[in-house]
């Protein structure tokens, strides 16, 4: 086999162009081979792919960075001309191993994007000698690839809606989970009504008939949209923030409790309130022998503090217990809320009877957000990873493609589907 033939193989362009000339620079480190596209491909639109008329022959050649050969960084060189396309107007003839506009080849994107989802920045950065900044756009250009043609919302019976933080000054994606297949099925930026609309917009009003059961948190902004588009399925209250709603409480329990002690210049009751923050906040299976002794503290010291506590234990184990004796304690937990005298308690009550609905359903059907703040914990090691990506775009692209139904594929391999 020719040399020039074993090279079109290696660089992915075999029946597709013909290698006129390799450059090799041992001083920079680089190949540059060039090519030159055979006529049956040549005066397509870069946008559409429509076989169109010339214009002008372009301005100089154009480079895509490959995949390197050995430690040498390897390019492609061809010619650059535009076509009038009846749709798009002038723009760049199109290549066939390069997206329109796109600085790389696709085996090189897709190598990216694959390293993208299993390492650091710094390793991707390091071991393709690539600018991080760089590699978002071709996050977002490998995304779209992996997802062409597939409907990401077929067969949606039972979704999870929450949102994640992804940069300071309360920047949030929200993000959909399919509790039958455990996966990401859709991600935008925001957190308003608006935002999640879009989601059911592009899911359809005859599929929105289809969704049986949703969880989420207590937000106004998810309720509101679920009741417009979603009004005949089950919704049910995410056991973790009815929880954390209890946990708040008796924090607000507590210091309360440290401020009265600060003005009664109690300064030693004020410092041991202050250190009980962690034991009132933990579960009380999971104490230890000295926690269990500071607890006691406090029920000897703070009876109001105390039964917050029990208040918030008795309110976990709801969610523990089968239907009927569920029901018998929600029952008897709703009333000693309400008489216990503790206004952050009263107010979790009166919050708690708000979503009494939801609560109950969570109770029957057992579901719940746990997978999805499972996700969530993993798209905020993507997010630290991810640290220099300056729009939530290839962040996005990034958790659909980890935690997405379709993977990236690593160049001359078939493309894998979710385990």
């Amino acid at each position: 086999m020719r040399f020039t033939n074993v090279l079109a193989r290696l660089l992915g362009v075999a029946g597709l162009a013909t290698i006129r000339g390799v450059a090799l620079d041992e001083v920079r480190g680089e190949i540059v081979v060039s090519v030159r596209l055979h006529r049956r491909l040549r005066s397509r639109c870069g946008r559409c792919g429509r076989k169109c008329p010339g214009y002008d022959p372009g301005v100089g050649r154009r480079r895509w960075r490959g995949l390197d050969l050995g430690c040498f960084k390897t390019f492609l060189e061809a010619d650059s001309p535009r076509v009038s396309c009846p749709e798009h107007g002038v723009v760049v003839a199109q290549v066939p191993w390069a997206e329109h506009g796109a600085r790389f080849t696709r085996s090189f994107e897709d190598l990216i994007a694959w390293l993208a989802t299993e390492c650091s920045k710094a390793a991707v950065s390091e071991l393709l000698r690539i600018d991080w900044h760089s590699v978002g756009a071709i996050i977002v250009r490998a995304c779209e690839r992996v997802y062409a043609g597939q409907d990401r919302l077929r067969g949606v019976r039972r979704i999870g809606i929450d949102e994640i933080s992804w940069r300071r000054g309360q920047r949030y994606i929200i993000v959909v989970l399919d509790h039958d297949s455990g996966r990401l099925i859709w991600a935008a930026a925001g957190r308003d009504e608006k935002t999640l609309g879009r989601f059911f917009d592009e899911l359809g009003e005859e599929r929105c008939k289809l969704i049986t059961h949703v969880s989420a948190d207590g937000a106004t902004w998810i309720s509101n949209v679920l009741k417009a588009r979603c009004p005949k399925a089950v919704r049910c209250m995410d056991p973790f923030h009815v929880v954390k709603w209890a946990t708040e409480a008796v924090d607000q329990a507590r210091r309360q409790a440290w401020n009265n002690a600060r003005r009664g210049k109690h300064k030693q009751l004020a410092r041991d309130l202050k250190g009980a923050r962690w034991v009132l906040w933990k579960g009380g299976e999971a104490l230890t022998a000295r926690q269990r002794a500071t607890l006691g503290w406090v029920e000897r010291t703070n009876r109001p503090l105390f039964t917050a506590y029990l208040l918030k234990e008795h309110l976990r184990l709801i969610f523990q217990l089968p239907w009927e004796a569920a029901m018998d304690l929600l029952i008897e937990w709703l009333q000693w809320a309400f008489d216990c005298g503790i206004e952050a308690c009263v107010e979790l009550a009166v919050k708690v009877a708000d979503h009494l609905d939801e609560i109950l359903n969570t109770i029957d059907w057992g579901l719940s957000n746990a997978r999805l703040e499972s996700m969530n914990t993993r798209l905020r090691l993507i997010t630290r990873r991810s640290f220099g990506f300056h729009s939530p775009q290839p962040l996005i692209a990034l958790a659909m493609l980890s935690q997405g139904a379709m993977r990236p594929a690593l160049p001359g391999r078939a493309l894998p589907a979710a385990a």
